[in-house]
């Protein structure tokens, strides 16, 4: 099974990019859902939340949102006590959601702050923000660079493989081991796109 974070700040196409590798049946974990949950839910996270803020940052069970706001917005340094009791967490809630999912050949995170948090060592490859490029990340791990198109950049590069049969000699890349990534997705739906004919 190989792992694909898919990042980049609000607006760069994060949430375009997972929905189309959900279409192809490929599990996307989304950190900033995940998360929200976990503050709710996870003993531990709520044990160190009463402990920073009191009482009070739950309401009925309920997270306290406006309170951890005002909190996480007065200073820095408070933003990073939280994400130290909360980005732990996710991660770990990462790898135990990968388990359920070990048939699979590819699986996603999608992820805003991916390399601030600490997961890029969770994953095997990943989409950064207006990728028009591939590099190799200090951690080995592969990253997309792709341009301000990278909306219709990804989707036509996936579209195009596909659409002529898993081709990977489609791809244009400045790092081949993207490759291996693509490789997969597009496999998975050749495969598919096989049996749906034999069927018919």
């Amino acid at each position: 099974m190989i792992s694909i974070a898919i990042t980049g700040g609000i607006g760069s196409g994060k949430s375009y990019i997972s929905n189309i590798l959900q279409e192809y049946g490929i599990p996307i974990y989304n950190t900033d859902d995940e998360a929200k949950r976990l503050m709710v839910s996870d003993e531990g996270i709520r044990h160190d939340l009463v402990a920073l803020l009191g009482e009070e940052v739950y309401v009925e069970g309920t997270l306290n949102k406006s309170l951890l706001a005002s909190y996480l917005f007065a200073d820095a340094e408070n933003a990073a006590r939280i994400n130290g009791i909360v980005h732990p967490r996710v991660k770990t809630d990462f790898c135990r959601w990968l388990e359920q999912y070990t048939d699979k050949e590819i699986v996603g995170m999608e992820c805003a702050i991916l390399f601030e948090a600490g997961f890029d060592d969770a994953v095997d490859a990943v989409v950064g923000e207006y990728v028009e490029n591939a590099t190799q990340h200090h951690s080995g791990r592969v990253v997309i660079n792709v341009s301000e198109d990278d909306n219709k950049y990804i989707s036509n590069v996936l579209k195009t493989i596909i659409d002529n049969g898993g081709l990977i000699s489609s791809i244009n890349t400045n790092d081949p081991s993207l490759e291996d990534v693509f490789v997969k997705v597009t496999s998975k739906a050749k495969k598919e796109q096989s049996i749906k004919e034999e069927n018919s």
